[in-house]
């Protein structure tokens, strides 16, 4: 199938559809050069396939040629020895050019897929060093097409596209010159003739470019009815409502319209052969006509054979003229589709290594922002000047309403984005002066969002750190507080846990990932919302495994849970990009201010609602022991 997953079919009618007439790329030599660049590499094989072209496309032409002879020198002189060699001769020649013909496919398929191989390896290096802005701007979908269907799409284009114009270029080439070496008038006859032959084709796959067109529209309709009404939910719905006669009588009618469609595109084709069929004749009878014209009233050595040779190779003009006229709409098709590659690849990455990174010998895990200004989008500022000061070993719990920056804040550290203007800086270096993986080494992330590849728990925790040793697995998922359920299944740290780990509960997940961290053994935990969406067994066991590390690392943490929030050293309020607020717990509700109305309204209900927090909540109102002071609202 040519680029963009459209045929031509038998009529090798192929028309553009409107988007791809208003999106037509502009092919200049600068386009052309870098097409051609990926082609390069191959010189040689390309070479030796422009080679098998030309005698593939010379030895396909000689039987036609040949017949001549069998004719004149065989049949008509009755010499059963000529007819016997040209006969074999016709046969050697055409098996000889089937099998050139099988090895140009072998090397035109080998060319194509270590291009493609070689544009996916490139594609892939490209995306994985994209930033987090691109894979949260651009459709996942879009991302997956450029890496699958449209370099597939390559393929295509060199073993149909690019091949097909050189052998039918030399093929027709080849063809004029032996017919015009056979007799002149009769080559000029046949060349106004062979564009005519093209006209009902072209007519023809018009019309059913069309119906085809209007078919594949009602055929979207049909599925659509399908999809909706025979899934599940959409069953219910039918049921619940007594609309299974509408939903039939809708199916019924959109079927009905497929069925005409259908018929009118079939019969399209076969009128197309009766007109091709009829007009085709026209050719070789006005050869003859003419031909036998000369042959009694002028030309004494033109013969029957040289008529039938002419004739026949007549006949072998067509299928080339027919394709380089349509080659058209395959050049543009291709042109997009490189065009579309193109454009990712010139999508400048934005994160990248400094060319004097630094890797510093030894690391504490200081943390500064300073003036820190952010946006994803230039007219929308997501965090105004933001200050704050990590010490190594200390933690910080960053809080605020939804969408007022707090992920934001801590993406930047590993940089995921880089900041607008102000800096943030590990043990006093700017982390954009860093060595990208030195820094992301040294960070380590539990987000809301758990994230395990398909595969074991044991290779989920390996990506971690490939050299751990199974003692530096069960130790991690202890200090998780997983391991006694992962040493109760019977595969223990080969148990699947599933595509994206659904086998496994979200605490589970979240476990093992904080797990994974652990064996990775940064300097600074960032824990963005590790414990939200989780009933309270689970978060309780999520924050047993996380108190310790707070205690003993450098942390970061976003929560909304106050037990999770009051084991930071300092919390940090943000609000509309900005940080609004920052204390201790006591000192922040004293205020009256941000944290306040958040207590009241999120971190009090989550308490409440939390059956394993007594001492908690008699830290919140008040009424702790008497050995230790109350605390003040």
């Amino acid at each position: 199938m040519p680029p963009g997953g459209r045929m031509g079919g038998p009529l090798g009618g192929q028309y553009l559809t409107e988007e791809e007439k208003a999106n037509q790329p502009k092919v200049t030599p600068e386009l052309l050069k870098r097409v051609f660049s990926y082609l390069k590499p191959y010189t040689k094989q390309l070479i030796l396939v422009l080679f098998c072209i030309i005698v593939s496309s010379f030895l396909s032409l000689l039987p036609s040629i040949l017949t001549g002879r069998i004719l004149d020198e065989g049949l008509l002189n009755k010499d059963l020895r000529a007819l016997v060699f040209y006969i074999s001769l016709s046969l050697a020649v055409t098996l000889g050019a089937s099998l050139i013909g099988v090895a140009q496919t072998y090397i035109n398929t080998w060319i194509a897929q270590h291009i493609t191989f070689d544009m996916r390896n490139q594609m892939y290096k490209h995306l994985q060093n994209m930033s987090q802005r691109f894979f949260t701007s651009n459709n996942q979908g879009d991302i997956i097409t450029r890496m699958t269907s449209d370099i597939d799409g390559v393929k295509a284009v060199i073993t149909n596209t690019f091949s097909s114009i050189l052998s039918n270029s030399i093929t027709l080439i080849i063809a004029m010159i032996a017919m015009f070496q056979k007799n002149w008038i009769l080559a000029l006859v046949g060349i106004v003739i062979v564009p005519l032959f093209t006209l009902p084709t072209r007519s023809a796959g018009k019309k059913r470019w069309k119906l085809t067109n209007e078919s594949q529209q009602v055929n979207d309709e049909v599925n659509g009815i399908l999809n909706e009404t025979l899934s599940v939910s959409g069953q219910l719905l039918v049921k619940l409502f007594g609309k299974e006669k509408y939903e039939y009588d809708k199916y019924e009618k959109a079927n009905r319209r497929m069925i005409g469609l259908n018929i009118k595109e079939s019969m399209a084709g076969r009128w197309f052969i009766v007109i091709l069929t009829t007009f085709t004749s026209v050719g070789p009878m006005l050869i003859y006509l003419v031909g036998g014209i000369l042959m009694m009233k002028y030309d004494s050595s033109l013969t029957i054979g040289d008529i039938t040779v002419l004739v026949a190779l007549l006949g072998r003009m067509y299928m080339p003229v027919n394709s380089l006229l349509n080659m058209q709409v395959e050049w543009i098709r291709s042109m997009a589709l490189f065009k579309r590659i193109f454009d990712y690849f010139d999508i400048p990455v934005e994160i990248k290594n400094a060319d004097d990174a630094v890797i510093p010998e030894k690391v504490k895990g200081d943390v500064v922002f300073e003036h820190v200004e952010f946006s994803y989008d230039p007219s929308k500022k997501i965090l105004k000047d933001i200050n704050f000061t990590l010490n190594a070993g200390k933690s910080i719990a960053i809080v605020g309403p939804s969408g007022s920056g707090k992920s934001t804040i801590v993406n930047l550290i590993p940089r995921l984005y880089d900041v607008d203007s102000g800096s943030v800086t590990f043990d006093g270096v700017d982390v954009r002066k860093l060595d990208l993986r030195f820094l992301r080494d040294k960070v380590g992330v539990v987000s809301q969002e758990t994230y395990l590849f398909n595969g074991t728990v044991r290779e989920n925790l390996l990506y971690a750190k490939p050299d751990a040793t199974e003692d530096d697995m069960i130790d991690a998922l202890k200090k998780a507080n997983i391991w006694d359920f992962i040493e109760k299944q019977e595969k223990g740290l080969d148990t699947e846990v599933g595509n994206r780990g659904l086998k496994l509960s979200g605490g589970e997940k979240q476990r093992i990932s904080i797990a994974r961290i652990i064996l990775k053994d940064p300097t600074i935990f960032i824990f963005d919302e590790a414990t939200s969406a989780l009933d309270s067994i689970s978060e309780k066991k999520i924050q047993d495994a996380i108190d310790p590390i707070i205690k003993s690392k450098t942390s970061i943490l976003i929560a909304h849970r106050l037990s999770t929030i009051l084991a930071a050293d300092e919390i940090l309020v943000v609000k509309d990009g900005m940080i609004a607020e920052r204390g201790t717990h006591k000192e922040l509700l004293g205020k009256e201010g941000v944290y306040r109305e958040l207590y009241e309204t999120q971190f009090c209900k989550a308490i409440m609602e939390d059956d394993g927090v007594s001492e908690l909540e008699q830290y919140i109102w008040g009424t702790q022991p008497a050995d230790e002071p109350a605390a003040e609202d």
